[in-house]
């Protein structure tokens, strides 16, 4: 049986928070895209640019993406010159990834692309808002993660009075 269920008076902040992003992400995407970049090679590019990794592994691991998938945007980014990939000489089912001559340029024009885009989505924002809302995100990945709230024993109720608990 159907209890009387009040309607939300505000939209539940997972669905306000997955829209945001994926509007966000589309204006990143296009960012990247004006400039001949994509998100996966930014983050690869980055990655090689800003964090020592030895292998393709570790390289997957930083970025987050299926070595599979990893695999397939270094073939693209190699063929196009963006990057090397050779055999580590001391393990040679290792290949170590570098950053081209290209590859740098790329990274500084894409890097470039991401500056303005951070700087659109501050817009209008303080420095303490901002600081605020990071450690607001920050908080709703921990709640999902299992390092946020205890949810059985959370005095939290929606705003239509629901917590959650049945």
């Amino acid at each position: 049986m159907l209890r009387d269920v009040q309607k939300p008076t505000a939209a539940p902040i997972g669905v306000v928070l997955a829209k945001t992003a994926k509007t966000v992400g589309r204006a990143f995407d296009q960012a990247l895209a004006t400039e001949g970049g994509s998100q996966p090679v930014w983050q690869i590019l980055i990655t090689l640019k800003t964090r020592r990794v030895a292998n393709q592994r570790e390289l997957a691991a930083a970025v987050g993406i299926q070595g599979a998938t990893l695999t397939h945007h270094l073939n693209a980014m190699e063929s196009t010159g963006l990057i090397t990939r050779r055999r580590d000489p001391d393990n040679r089912r290792i290949h170590v990834v570098e950053l081209t001559d290209e590859g740098e340029i790329v990274f500084h024009r894409l890097a470039k692309a991401a500056i303005a885009h951070d700087k659109r989505l501050r817009a209008g924002f303080s420095a303490e808002e901002i600081t605020t809302l990071a450690g607001l995100l920050s908080r709703l990945a921990a709640n999902v993660t299992g390092g946020g709230i205890d949810q059985e024993n959370s005095d939290w109720t929606h705003p239509n009075g629901d917590t959650g608990q049945d």
